[in-house]
């Protein structure tokens, strides 16, 4: 058994860094903006000057609250899926390893398929 717990495949050449690094590093900044930017709404809501009826104003201001949670969460949905898409990505370019060595049943005579 060897003593390092992972031993890399020799002669395998790391692929390059692609855009799976570019998304990865916009990510934070994509998450705070367009956070802010689909919260704009709700906020503006709150100190827009109605010309509603002063018992709809709450109506109307809830269900733009309703509309702007939706949003929020596809956004963050969306964005957390290709976050990890990137990341999987990026791990997948990664080094390779030498897998655990096992004993074949047929490794003599391979079965033949029918």
């Amino acid at each position: 058994m060897s003593d390092r717990l992972f031993k890399k495949l020799p002669g395998f050449v790391k692929a390059p860094a692609g855009k799976e690094r570019i998304i990865l590093r916009w990510t934070p900044r994509v998450f705070l903006f367009g956070s802010v930017l689909i919260g704009l709404p709700s906020l503006i809501s709150r100190v827009y000057p109605w010309t509603l009826e002063p018992s709809d104003i709450p109506k109307a201001i809830m269900t733009i609250d309703i509309y702007v949670a939706g949003l929020m969460i596809l956004f963050w949905t969306a964005l957390f899926t290709v976050a990890l898409g990137a990341f999987v990505v990026m791990v997948m370019k990664g080094p390779a390893y030498v897998a655990d060595a096992y004993p074949l049943s047929d490794a003599e005579r391979p079965a033949r398929h029918r």
